[in-house]
C-alpha cells in the first residue's frame, strides 16, 4: 500500500505543480494514464471481492505492452510506411497540381456564374475530407494550410477560410471515417469485430457529415468575402511553394524498376488468388473473381499514365492503389493486421526505389516515421495497464454491471448518449485517438453487451467522440499549430467554429440513434 501513497504523492505534486503555473494546463498525456493506473489500482481496494494491486501498476505497463503487441506494431509499421510516401513530397505535388486545376476553372463563365470559389472550396473540401476518412491525414494539414492560404486569399477570402477548406475538412473526414487505420482499425481490434466492418453506415456517416461541413464553410466564405484581388505576394508564395514540391529525380530507372516489381508482384497475387475474392455486403456473399484483374489491370493502365508525367505522380498512384487493394484485401480476403503491414511496408520499399532513394535511405525515412509516431503506439501499451490493473484485480465485471445499473433506467438510448458523452469529454483532455481508443474500448465494449447496444456501434461513438472536439480543444498539437500557420488567435478560432462544433455533436448523436433501431449491415 505504501508503493500506492509514494504514486499517488507523485501524481498530486505534478497537478500542483502544473496548477501553479501562470496559467492552467493538461498535465502530460503520460502522467494521465499512469494516475489513471493508479485509480484502478486504488479501486481494487475499496471494490468488495477485488484483488489488491500495489507494485503491479508497474509491471502492468510491461504487461499491457505484450498484450497490444500486434497493434503497437501495426501503428509503428504504418506510420513508418506513411513517412516515407510523405518524404518524397508525392501528396504535396498532388494537391499542388489539384489547386492549379481548380485555378483554372474561373476561365469557363459558367463556372464564373456559379462561382469559381464556391468550387473550389467543395473540391478542396472533398480532397482533405476523403484524405482523413482513408488514412487519418492530421498533423499533415498542417503543410497544406500554409499552401492553401494563397489561394483562398486570390479567391477573395480570408485565412480562417483556408484554414477550413483543409483542417476542418480533414477533421471532419477524421470523424466520419471509414477506413481510417489509426481510429477504426484500432478501436475495431479492441472491440473484437471484424476489420473495416460497417463501412457502407460509415459511409454514409460521412457524407452526411461532408454536406454540413460544406454548407457551413460556403456560409462562411459568403460572408467574409473580401475584394476579389489577386495580391502579387500571395501569387508568389503559392508559385514558390509549388516549384518546391515539384523538383523531379534526375532519373526515372528508380520508378520503372518499381513498376516492373510491382506489376509482376500483382499479377502473380491475381493468378493464384483471383478466384478466392468473395466480399460479403449486406449479410450476403458474392464471388467476384474478376475484382483483383479489374484491379490490376488499372493499376498497370494509371501506373503508365502518371509516369509519364512525373515520379512523383506515380508513388501518388501506388498509394492511391494501395488504399484500393485494402479494400479488397478486407472485404474480399479477410485481411486483417498483419497484411496490411505487410502491404504498407511493400508501399514503403516501393516508394522509396521509385524516388531514388538507396536501402539506407529507405530504412532511415521509415525509422523516422515510426519515431514521430511512437508516441501513440508508447500510449497505448501504457494505457492497457489500466484494464491489466482492473482484470487482475478481479474488479472490471463489477464495475461494468454497475455502470450497466446506474444507466438501466436510461434505456438504451441514453447508454449510448453516456459511453458518446464520455468519449467526447474525454477527447478534451487527451485529442489522441489511439490513447483514447486504448484506455476506453476494452471497458465499453463489453459494457454495450451488458446494455445490449452493438460494440460496432460502440466504436461509432468511439469515432465521434474523438473527432469532432479535435478541432476545438486546446490540447491539440494540429490545432495549435495550424493556427499559429494561420496566425489566428485560439479566442478567435473559437469564437467562429464552437456553434458549429456543437451542431457537428448533435449531428452525431442523431447519427447514432439508426444504429439502435434499424437493420444496419455490419451493426
Amino acid at each position: 500500500m505504501s508503493t500506492l501513497v509514494n504514486c499517488f504523492a507523485f501524481c498530486i505534486f505534478a497537478l500542483k505543480f502544473d496548477v501553479s503555473m501562470k496559467k492552467l494546463r493538461v498535465p502530460n498525456t503520460y502522467v494521465i494514464i499512469f494516475c489513471a493506473i493508479l485509480l484502478a489500482a486504488l479501486a481494487t481496494w475499496l471494490v468488495p471481492g477485488g484483488v489488491p494491486q500495489t507494485w503491479q501498476v508497474f509491471s502492468a505497463v510491461y504487461e499491457g505492452f505484450s498484450q497490444q503487441a500486434d497493434i503497437i506494431a501495426f501503428v509503428l509499421i504504418v506510420g513508418g510506411a506513411f513517412w516515407v510516401v510523405n518524404s518524397t513530397k508525392a501528396v504535396d505535388e498532388g494537391v499542388a497540381k489539384f489547386i492549379g486545376a481548380v485555378r483554372r476553372l474561373e476561365r469557363f463563365s459558367f463556372v464564373r456564374k456559379a462561382g469559381a470559389g464556391n468550387i473550389v472550396i467543395v473540391l478542396v473540401m472533398l480532397l482533405f475530407g476523403l484524405f482523413g476518412a482513408v488514412f487519418g491525414m492530421s498533423e499533415e494539414t498542417i503543410v497544406f494550410v500554409a499552401v492553401v492560404i494563397p489561394l483562398a486569399r486570390s479567391l477573395g477570402y480570408d485565412e480562417f477560410i483556408a484554414v477550413f477548406m483543409v483542417y476542418v475538412a480533414a477533421h471532419v473526414g477524421f470523424a466520419g471515417a471509414m477506413l481510417n487505420p489509426f481510429t477504426i482499425g484500432i478501436a475495431q481490434e479492441m472491440a473484437g469485430l471484424p476489420l473495416f466492418s460497417g463501412i457502407e453506415y460509415r459511409t454514409l456517416c460521412w457524407c452526411v457529415l461532408m454536406t454540413v461541413a460544406i454548407v457551413f464553410v460556403l456560409y462562411q466564405a459568403a460572408r467574409t468575402r473580401k475584394n476579389h484581388l489577386l495580391l502579387q505576394t500571395d501569387q508568389q508564395v503559392q508559385e514558390r511553394a509549388e516549384a518546391d514540391i515539384t523538383v523531379e529525380p534526375q532519373s526515372r530507372s528508380g520508378a520503372w524498376l518499381s513498376f516492373a516489381l510491382t506489376v509482376a508482384a500483382l499479377l502473380l497475387f491475381t493468378v493464384f488468388y483471383a478466384s478466392e475474392c468473395v466480399v460479403k455486403i449486406g449479410g450476403r456473399e458474392y464471388s467476384v473473381p474478376w475484382l483483383l484483374w479489374l484491379a490490376t489491370g488499372l493499376y498497370l493502365i494509371f501506373s503508365l499514365i502518371s509516369l509519364r508525367s512525373s515520379v512523383k505522380m506515380y508513388i501518388l498512384n501506388m498509394l492511391m492503389f494501395t488504399i484500393v487493394f485494402l479494400v479488397i484485401g478486407v472485404m474480399g480476403y479477410g485481411w486483417y493486421l498483419p497484411e496490411i503491414c505487410a502491404l504498407f511496408m511493400a508501399l514503403a520499399v516501393a516508394a522509396g526505389i521509385s524516388a531514388g532513394y538507396s536501402p539506407d535511405n529507405i530504412a532511415k525515412e521509415f525509422v523516422a516515421g515510426a519515431k514521430d509516431i511512437f508516441s501513440a503506439a508508447l500510449v497505448i501499451g501504457f494505457a492497457a495497464g489500466i484494464i491489466v490493473i482492473l482484470n487482475n484485480g478481479q474488479v472490471i465485471d463489477k464495475m461494468l454491471s454497475a455502470m450497466a445499473a446506474s444507466l438501466e433506467k436510461s434505456g438504451r438510448v441514453g447508454a449510448l448518449a453516456s459511453m458518446y458523452g464520455i468519449q467526447t469529454f474525454i477527447n478534451l483532455f487527451i485529442p489522441s485517438a489511439s490513447a483514447k481508443a486504448a484506455i476506453t474500448m476494452p471497458v465499453m465494449a463489453p459494457f454495450s453487451d451488458m446494455i445490449e447496444v452493438s460494440r460496432q456501434a460502440t466504436v461509432l461513438a468511439f469515432q465521434f467522440g474523438d473527432g469532432f472536439t479535435n478541432m476545438i480543444t486546446p490540447c491539440s498539437g494540429v490545432l495549435m499549430a495550424v493556427l499559429s500557420v494561420a496566425k489566428i488567435p485560439y479566442g478567435k478560432w473559437v469564437g467562429r467554429v464552437w456553434k458549429f462544433i456543437l451542431l457537428l455533436i448533435a449531428l452525431g448523436f442523431l447519427l447514432l440513434l439508426p444504429t439502435l433501431f434499424l437493420d444496419i449491415p455490419g451493426f
